[in-house]
């Protein structure tokens, strides 16, 4: 018989099993009859597909596990998400309940499973350890109550972001929440900007400033130092009280200031030493709290001209510091000039500023001018300001 016209044998029929599997050549994974070509199975996507489906029964078997696995593990079934009152780089902050209890819930959202590498995750889930793990033992009215924290969101229903329609949405099983007391009044940062243009009394400045001061203070005592202190990580209760929030960089402060370098905080508010990468300590956060006190005092924002490298830059090299307007009184504007020195040695510790504020004269006013009520600033009158 001629070769040529010999009819080519057909092998055992291969059906296409599509993406799932990831081993080409398959028919049935039942089947008695089943064949495949070795040479054709992708065994680096294989133990990928299977460490993947490991994981996702891991998690799921975790996620429903019940009893605390940490003192400051919440019960999910318990917390009520409501409302988005706030929005950051890495989560959203809702309103809601926990047990009855009015609270805010931070959840933090890395992404879609698999979005991010192993390594990012790891780096973040341990940042979010860290905060809670310096939160939950502190306990002062000047502090922001914890309330309780979960490292798992398997369980926690969102709210959809069109309220017409029903369902909840659902996040990343690597994402995590924490709780705490819900305060009413939001951010300092918020109500200065509110009374930017008629400005804050001279007694209120001067007691926003003493929480202030009086938080950071039992924060340095507990060995903590926070990190990025500013006006937009503090809240106010319903009777105006300020609350120190935002843990999300404190850390226990090493004996061996070398341990602590690297530029963490946000810009207008960073130390000159931690701008520089310098070794630094709780002095950090007394530069940081200066700033604030003269941001609560004006009710305006520090360097609000100048682009972020060239605050940087002048802070450093050219001692740039915030102006101080002509009727600030002297023991006042005093404060701010010891708390923001160039040298972390010659500021006060945080308990020592308690003290200056609390020494201060409110009876006479003292506070800022408006703008239209300025006259050039000098102040000659009696009574200096609101």
């Amino acid at each position: 018989m001629d070769l040529g016209s010999r009819k080519k044998e057909k092998g055992p029929e291969v059906k296409d099993l599509g993406d799932k599997p990831k081993l080409k050549g398959f028919r049935s994974f039942g089947s008695n009859d089943m064949f495949f070509r070795a040479d054709k199975i992708d065994l680096k996507s294989l133990d990928i597909e299977l460490e993947k489906q490991i994981n996702k029964a891991w998690s799921k078997e975790n996620g429903g596990a019940k009893g605390p696995k940490e003192e400051w593990e919440i019960d999910l079934s318990k917390l009520e998400i409501r409302y988005v009152i706030a929005q950051g780089t890495y989560g959203i902050v809702y309103r809601g309940t926990y047990d009855g209890q009015d609270i805010a819930v931070k959840v933090l959202d890395w992404g879609e499973d698999g979005a991010a590498t192993d390594a990012e995750i790891a780096s973040l889930r341990a940042s979010f350890k860290q905060e809670v793990a310096v939160w939950h033992k502190l306990d002062h009215p000047n502090v922001t109550k914890f309330v309780g924290a979960s490292m798992g969101t398997t369980d926690l229903k969102i709210p959809q972001k069109n309220s017409t329609s029903s369902g909840q949405t659902s996040l990343p099983t690597q994402a995590c929440c924490v709780v705490v007391e819900y305060l009413p009044r939001g951010t300092l940062k918020q109500y200065l900007i509110k009374n930017r243009r008629k400005k804050l009394a001279y007694k209120v400045v001067v007691q926003l400033a003493l929480d202030l001061s009086r938080g950071l203070s039992y924060l340095h005592s507990q060995k903590i130092v926070h990190r990025d202190v500013k006006t937009e990580n503090m809240l106010l209760d319903a009777n105006s009280n300020l609350k120190i929030a935002d843990f999300g960089v404190a850390r226990v402060e090493a004996q061996n200031p070398r341990d602590m370098t690297g530029a963490t905080g946000t810009l207008g508010y960073m130390a000159p030493e931690v701008l520089n990468g310098k070794p630094y300590n709780r002095k950090c956060d007394v530069y940081s709290f200066g700033i604030c006190l003269w941001e609560i005092y004006c009710c305006d924002m520090p360097y609000a001209n100048l682009s972020f490298a060239e605050v940087s830059s002048s802070v450093v090299q050219k001692n740039l510091r915030p102006e101080i307007p002509r009727c600030c009184p002297s023991a006042m504007a005093s404060i701010m000039r010891k708390c923001w020195d160039a040298n972390p040695d010659k500021r006060p510790d945080m308990d020592e500023v308690v003290r200056h504020l609390e020494a201060l004269n409110t009876s006479k006013g003292g506070g800022m001018i408006p703008e239209d009520k300025a006259h050039g600033c000098f102040c000659f009158t009696t009574k200096r300001g609101p």
